[in-house]
Formats: structure tokens, C-alpha cells, sequence
């Protein structure tokens, strides 16, 4: 689902970056104007993520280091790493846990899913958030955009690669959790389990009732037992275009 919100062109903002905010102006992110921008998935998930007290969370593929952000507003005692592949994007996210004044208790690591023993411990963390990318290599319209092409594309890594570092990393009883295309749900669960995250909530979101879902969030326990428990659906949009209640809660609004 495509989202901006408080869109801005600041002073001493880069040619090619816009600031874009949430909440009402409380966060602020520097986005590429015409490379991958977050949308309304990672504001969802940031929201849907189970969290306790001071725990230690790891996001995988953190892009512009937007689900940090927001998980620090939410979550005033947690502290968060983010992983991301894309130099670049690393850049751009450490310069937005700066911007945002959150040096204390966000961290940036530039590293590869694939080969996450190389940044960060195994067992060493309560919570692992994920938004993965969802297209396969040769689904649809590759962009040319290479920062678009690799956050979107399975090209670096794949699904399954994101789940088994979520894996390595969760303490047995730790929580991950994702959002990932309605359509390919089935995928998603069904890996969750070969790498021992049980999926334990699933919520389904529809940008209008009585629409077909876009987005499965979904939440696993790692080394836990089978049962699933099934969330009322996430509607977004009212009839006439509006967010609904909900949204505006989790916006903010």
C-alpha cells in the first residue's frame, strides 16, 4: 500500500530527498524522492509487533530505518537495531535516527540477511520485525531503479532467508513478525514453521470492507506450540476514501 504523509522539502535537505513526516510532525524521515520510499506496511507493522518493556528488537531490511523510528515512539524503554543491505539506505537511516535525535536507543548495522552471523549473536534478542521484500525475481515489472529493485525484488535474499535470520537471531520464546502480500500468505506461514517460528497471530488487512485482502500480518513465536489465533480484519479505508477509525488511531490522527 503506497503512503506519505506531511511531505516537506526542508532547509538543507539534499537535491533528490524530501522529509516526510508521521504523527503529526513527532517523526520525520528523509526519503529518496524518486528511490524506495516506505509505505503504510511498515506502519502497520510497527503497530502489530509484540513488545515488552526494555526488550532488544532487530528489524531485517530496514530500508530508511522507518520501522525503528516508529517502534521507538511506541515503545519508549525498547531498543532497536536495524540491518540494511543497501549502503546507501543505511545512510540515509542512520541519518534519520539522527534527525530524530534517537542515537541512544536505535542503531544502524550495514550488513547482509543472508550472512547475519557476521553482525549481530544468535539467541541474542527478544523481538525480530521483517518486512521482506514480496515480488519474486521475475514477477511483474523489474524496476530500474536498483534501491527500488532490491528493497521490492527478491533478488538479495529471499523469504525464506529473512525468516531463518529472524531464527538465528530470537531467543527461544522471542517473537517475529511480518507483513507480507495477502496472496502469498501461504508461503509465508508455511516457512515461518520450517524455521521454527510457529505462527501464533494472523491479521489480515483490506483497504475496504467487503475487499479482497492486500496484506497478511503475521506474528510467530520461535520454538512454540501449534495454534493459531485469528485477528478480526484490518480495514483501511472508509467508502468515501477516508482512513477509518482504526487507521486514524494508528496514524496518529
Amino acid at each position: 500500500m503506497t503512503f506519505c504523509k506531511g511531505k516537506t522539502k526542508g532547509p538543507g535537505t539534499p537535491p533528490g530527498e524530501t522529509v516526510d513526516t508521521l504523527f503529526h510532525g513527532k517523526l520525520r524521515i528523509i526519503q529518496a524522492k524518486r528511490g524506495y520510499r516506505f509505505s503504510l506496511d511498515a506502519v502497520l507493522l510497527a503497530h502489530f509487533a509484540t513488545l515488552r518493556g526494555s526488550d532488544r528488537v532487530v528489524d531485517l531490511g530496514t530500508g530508511n530505518g522507518v520501522i525503528p523510528l516508529i517502534l521507538a515512539r511506541l515503545h519508549p524503554a525498547v531498543e532497536i537495531v536495524g540491518v540494511e543491505l543497501q549502503e546507501e539506505m543505511a545512510r540515509r537511516a542512520l541519518r534519520n535516527v539522527n534527525l530524530n535525535r534517537l542515537e541512544e536507543r536505535v542503531k544502524i548495522l550495514r550488513g547482509d540477511v543472508c550472512s547475519v552471523e557476521e553482525v549481530l549473536p544468535p539467541e541474542s534478542v527478544a523481538a525480530v520485525v521483517c518486512n521482506p521484500p514480496y515480488r519474486r525475481p521475475a514477477s511483474g515489472r523489474v524496476n530500474p531503479d536498483a534501491e527500488k529493485r532490491i528493497a521490492r525484488h527478491e533478488i538479495k535474499a529471499r523469504l525464506a532467508d529473512f525468516i531463518r535470520a529472524g531464527s538465528y537471531l530470537l531467543r527461544r520464546g522471542g517473537h517475529m513478525a511480518l507483513v507480507y502480500p495477502a496472496a502469498r500468505m501461504v508461503d509465508l506461514l508455511q516457512t515461518m514453521r520450517q524455521e521454527e517460528i510457529e505462527p501464533k497471530r494472523l491479521r489480515l488487512v483490506h483497504s475496504y470492507e467487503g475487499s479482497a485482502a492486500t496484506l497478511a500480518l503475521a506474528e510467530g513465536i520461535k520454538g512454540a506450540g501449534t495454534e493459531l489465533r485469528i485477528l478480526p480484519p484490518l480495514v483501511v479505508y472508509t467508502r468515501d476514501r477516508k482512513y477509518t477509525r482504526e487507521m486514524k488511531a494508528v496514524l496518529g490522527e
